[in-house]
């Protein structure tokens, strides 16, 4: 099982960014797959989940109406956009599948 993060970068309040994970090794089709987060001096916090049909979709509190999960089981990624970003979403983003975890990408929104 491989996660592979990417798409991070540097942005303003404001902005958006999407940021994506290609997963290889599984039937993506067939598994929910996470994302979270984690900032700088900060624990490792859940911010959404997509299940495997796409059916059900969790978003943390903090990004509720600003970020969107969606994913393509064909292309066997899954994408999480991100809009209206403020600086307290920085961090390094991880898309997640049980004990599995990508190597991340950072997110970086300035004031």
């Amino acid at each position: 099982v491989q996660l592979q993060a990417s798409g991070g970068g540097l942005v303003m309040a404001g902005g958006s960014l999407s940021v994506s994970c290609a997963a290889s090794g599984f039937t993506l089709a067939h598994y929910a797959i996470g994302w979270f987060r984690q900032a700088p001096g900060k624990e490792r916090e859940g911010v959404s989940c997509t299940s495997s049909s796409a059916g059900w979709e969790y978003y943390a509190d903090s990004v509720k109406g600003r970020f969107t999960i969606f994913r393509d089981n064909a292309e066997k990624t899954v994408y999480l956009q991100m809009n209206s970003l403020k600086p307290e979403d920085t961090g390094t983003y991880y898309c997640n599948l049980y004990e599995y975890w990508g190597q991340g990408t950072l997110v970086t929104v300035s004031s």
